[in-house]
């Protein structure tokens, strides 16, 4: 009587990936390099918030700069 169509995902915007570096924009993090502003994502939530390897709370995509890959990795991490 009445059809049962399979409703397909959809399929969200993925902005970051796990293990991936992401910078925090200058005017969260002032009087920070860009060094100490980089982290890297451990986990990217459903709701397309991340957490990030030593840094607490999850952010959202508008916390950070836009990704650029043609920039340079930075010299150094924190760990």
């Amino acid at each position: 009587m009445f059809s049962k169509r399979k409703q397909e995902p959809i399929k969200k915007h993925i902005w970051a990936r796990p293990e991936m570096l992401v910078t925090f924009r200058a005017e969260i993090m002032p009087g920070k390099t860009r060094d100490e502003r980089t982290f890297k994502v451990k986990e990217v939530r459903p709701n397309g918030r991340v957490k990030l390897y030593d840094f607490p709370d999850e952010h959202r995509q508008s916390s950070f700069e836009p990704i650029n890959f043609l920039r340079p990795a930075p010299v150094t991490l924190q760990k």
